[in-house]
């Protein structure tokens, strides 16, 4: 069985910003990934500058990136996760 796409969204910003976030629900939960979820939430300027990132890539886990700093995230929900990252774009893009 695949990973299944949950929540897929992605923005264009008139500067070259994207917004995207993208979380798939995985076929078992791991110790990896005790909540069975694989996502990426990216802000920034593609190919050039990460300005904030959750992820939870292989050998990690969950974590953010903020202005150039990584971090452990504690992942407690989707919901909590979306709300988080988008709090934090809302920082970067207005101080």
């Amino acid at each position: 069985m695949k990973a299944k796409l949950i929540y897929n969204r992605k923005r264009r910003y008139h500067d070259g910003a994207i917004r995207e976030m993208v979380i798939w629900r995985l076929p078992a939960a791991n110790a990896e990934r005790p909540h069975g979820l694989k996502y990426r939430l990216f802000y920034g300027y593609p190919g050039k500058e990460r300005l904030v990132c959750y992820d939870n890539e292989r050998g990690k886990g969950d974590h953010r990136h903020f202005r150039g700093t990584e971090g452990p995230y504690e992942f407690e929900s989707v919901e909590q996760l979306i709300r988080d990252f988008l709090q934090d774009v809302e920082e970067v893009q207005h101080g």
